[in-house]
């Protein structure tokens, strides 16, 4: 859906690359610009374990290398009005740049980047409009997307050659491109470590589920618990506060000798997944870089070139997405193997789908 509305600036992308790489171990506060950098939170919390943290930390992570003030607001509700509410208490505050995460945003931003036109923004996995999804992203506005497909194939790779043999299941959030790109792309892996690695793992159609929200942890406890006792040895989870239901229940299970497994979401969730000493249930996570999206676009003001007006997708060829850099719960063959895996993903020796395919439907 979203390949036919966005293109790929992945020039305007490496220009930012570069300024980050210039800038080193942090800017001189000569060179930083009088501004404050601001965000609102979308449906969870600040400290998800997933999509809010990732984002405000790169937030926060720039706001101490350049000096900058931060603050987030979290809104009472998640309408249009709830977001533009909090843009505009930002706003008033001083913040002239503001950082929003998902795609609930998208109209909120539409109608914000003409409302303050002296104010920078930056929309994650959305693209401003007014609800016709035709996409109008203002100079004043860059619109960042990441390729989950392939995040989740990677993973799925990683999960299959690790586990061998069984099942593994799948909880997302609400059903939307995002997470439904993070589902066809794990599912690919599987079957492509299945192909060509001889793993046997499988994946039922009883076993890939949408929650329909992305706060109800005890839902996401239970839907992991009805897998869990049905024989699935992991289960990858794209769905915030619901994922941290199924790791609390794989946790506590874990604690009890049963061994499974989950494939964390949006960032490295290995430390969310410990239960005992240094033993985590999470095998590895499907990254996306949030967290260095949003460094690297306050970093661009910071140095007077925010890509305004442009779309920038974030995937294996930029390094925009992936799995940990360390993985305790992957052995060395295993680790080595995804190495290899990713480099031919990033050289287009392997293509992965962002539709559906023939798998599980």
């Amino acid at each position: 859906m979203f390949n036919k509305r966005i293109s790929v600036l992945l020039v305007g992308l490496l220009m930012v690359g570069l300024v980050v790489a210039g800038c080193g171990g942090g800017a001189s506060t000569e060179n930083t610009a009088a501004f404050k950098v601001g965000m609102v939170t979308d449906a969870g919390t600040i400290d998800d374990k997933s999509f809010n943290q990732g984002t405000w930390e790169g937030v926060v992570k720039a706001g101490e290398d350049f000096g900058l003030e931060t603050k987030y607001l979290k809104p009472n509700g998640t309408t249009e009005a709830d977001y533009i509410k909090e843009i505009g208490n930002l706003y008033d505050a001083g913040y002239r740049m503001i950082v929003t995460p998902g795609y609930k945003f998208e109209t909120a931003i539409f109608q914000a980047q003409d409302k303050y036109s002296d104010a920078k923004f930056v929309l994650i996995d959305g693209t401003p409009h007014n609800g016709d999804y035709n996409s109008v992203v203002k100079d004043n506005t860059v619109s960042i997307f990441f390729a989950e497909h392939e995040s989740g194939f990677v993973a799925g790779v990683a999960a299959a050659l690790q586990l061998q043999e069984g099942q593994v299941g799948f909880i997302g959030g609400m059903e939307i491109p995002a997470v439904q790109k993070y589902n066809w792309g794990f599912q690919q892996g599987i079957q492509y470590a299945n192909d060509n690695f001889d793993t046997k793992v499988a994946m039922q159609a009883e076993n890939v589920v949408y929650q329909g929200s992305f706060d109800n942890v005890a839902a996401g406890q239970q839907l992991a618990a009805q897998m869990y006792d049905k024989g699935v040895k992991a289960i990858f989870t794209a769905a915030g506060g619901v994922g941290v239901g199924a790791i609390n229940e794989a946790k506590s299970r874990a604690k009890t000798g049963q061994e499974v497994w989950i494939i964390g979401v949006d960032v490295d969730q290995f430390t969310e997944g410990i239960y005992e000493g240094d033993k985590s249930i999470i095998i590895t996570s499907a990254m996306k870089r949030i967290d260095q999206a949003a460094y690297d676009m306050v970093n661009a003001e910071k140095e007077g070139s925010f890509p305004g007006g442009e779309t920038l997708v974030f995937d294996s060829t930029n390094n925009g997405i992936g799995i940990p850099v360390q993985n305790p719960n992957l052995s060395d063959d295993v680790q080595k193997q995804i190495t290899d895996v990713f480099k031919d993903l990033q050289a287009g020796k392997i293509t992965v789908s962002d539709e559906q395919g023939d798998l599980i439907k």
